[in-house]
């Protein structure tokens, strides 16, 4: 059975590090992007799951910024945490750091946010518990991810409209 006792978002991080070896760089000698994204949906997907106790899908990554390049040689962290709970989805913020391993340096060089989808054992949407902020910056992240979700409806449905007057337009 499932846990349905609320949770607070400090209870969903996961920390998770990666070294950046030339197979993960381009000819600049900077970490690919879907390298890095994938870095990230796996430790967001953790996120997702340890919050839920279900098996999840990522559903969207609405936003990856670069903000910093990452070098070979260099350690990746990754911090994932549930921002946002609603009926059966989560929205969980990634912060990427990059640290230089012989100055010990470290830049913020990334930031994302994801969608996932809880599942039930036949792979259908089903209901997540409630996540609770408790802290002033939880509670400012779950501010933030409404408007992000409300975001991400307003454009499924404008994309849905202008699919249809395509259909439309292409019908004999």
């Amino acid at each position: 059975m499932t846990d349905t006792t609320p949770n607070a978002p400090s209870r969903t991080v996961v920390e998770m590090s990666q070294i950046v070896l030339p197979q993960h760089t381009n000819a600049l000698g900077t970490a690919f992007g879907g390298t890095i994204m994938s870095w990230v949906d796996i430790c967001a997907a953790l996120a997702a799951q340890r919050h839920s106790r279900r098996a999840v899908v990522t559903a969207s990554m609405d936003q990856l910024d670069f903000v910093a390049p990452i070098r070979a040689g260099q350690m990746v962290s990754l911090r994932a945490m549930v921002n946002y709970a609603g009926r059966t989805s989560m929205e969980v913020g990634v912060r990427i750091e990059a640290e230089d391993m012989l100055t010990g340096e470290r830049v913020h060089a990334a930031s994302a946010y994801l969608t996932f989808v809880a599942l039930d054992e036949a792979h259908r949407p089903c209901a997540v518990r409630a996540l609770v902020p408790e802290t002033e910056e939880e509670k400012l992240r779950w501010a933030e991810a409404q408007v992000r979700r409300q975001q991400r409806l307003e454009l499924a449905t404008r994309r849905k409209e202008l699919a249809d007057a395509r259909r439309s337009a292409n019908a004999p």
